[in-house]
């Protein structure tokens, strides 16, 4: 699996402490809120919302929590406006980071993320500077031990995905971009529990790092993970599984 494959197992480790603070809820509402004033409050007809009210749902967030951010992104309960906004920069070692965030408050946001770029090595910079290395795919997890590696394959090519990778926790299922929730649907009928299922950014190149570099890049992805108005944060780091390990400790 790829080193930012990595960082996210790492990352869902560290989660259980986000769940304590009500970061991972705080996140999912933001989401929910932001999919139904784009495309209404119909999960059935806004697959955006869909996905993340059944993300939501894998986080035991209570339905009525659900329910009022749904309502706050139709207009049905009054609720802070979120602009959808993305930062691009680059890491330590010319590692290029592309950030999603929803925030009420853009000046603080880009202030706020300027700060963490600068005090890790790193720089912000102009939209488009970094997209460009980054392609938007759908993305599912499964636990690796609901089927092995090649029944995997197979099932999930049938149901309409491009690409498996497999490690030692998780089964990666990458779709096309608008074919996220119609693979996901899929494995579903085929009996499988889908995990996670989102739209994410995958590098087209990565930038191998080591000593310094590897710790301070490991450090701007949890600063930058941390921060509040952020959603998502991508990165085409390749990092040895060692240094990561050691980060994780």
């Amino acid at each position: 699996m790829s080193g930012h494959s990595k960082w996210s197992t790492i990352k869902r480790k560290k989660g259980k402490l986000d769940a304590e603070r009500g970061r991972i809820f705080t996140r999912l509402i933001k989401e929910i809120t932001v999919a139904a004033r784009h495309g209404g409050g119909d999960p059935e007809s806004n697959p955006r919302l869909r996905t993340a009210i059944d993300n939501a749902k894998k986080a035991n967030m209570p339905a009525d929590n659900m329910k009022k951010a749904v309502q706050k992104g139709t207009g049905e309960l009054p609720g802070v406006s979120y602009d959808e906004v993305t930062y691009e920069g680059y890491g330590p070692g010319g590692v290029a980071v592309f950030v999603e965030a929803l925030t009420d408050n853009k000046n603080r946001t880009v202030a706020e993320i300027r700060h963490l770029f600068a005090k890790y090595n790193g720089n912000l910079g102009e939209n488009g500077s970094v997209g460009w290395i980054f392609e938007r795919v759908g993305q599912i997890e499964l636990a690796a031990g609901a089927m092995d590696e090649d029944t995997m394959m197979m099932t999930a090519l049938e149901a309409g995905a491009s690409d498996v990778s497999t490690g030692d926790e998780i089964h990666e299922i990458r779709t096309a971009f608008g074919d996220l929730y119609t693979v996901k649907e899929n494995l579903e009928k085929a009996g499988l529990e889908p995990g996670d299922a989102r739209v994410t950014m995958i590098p087209r190149t990565t930038v191998a790092l080591d000593g310094k570099p590897a710790e301070q890049m490991l450090k701007l992805m949890e600063a930058l993970e941390d921060h509040d108005d952020v959603q998502n944060v991508y990165a085409n780091f390749d990092i040895a599984d060692d240094v990561m390990e050691q980060f994780e400790g």
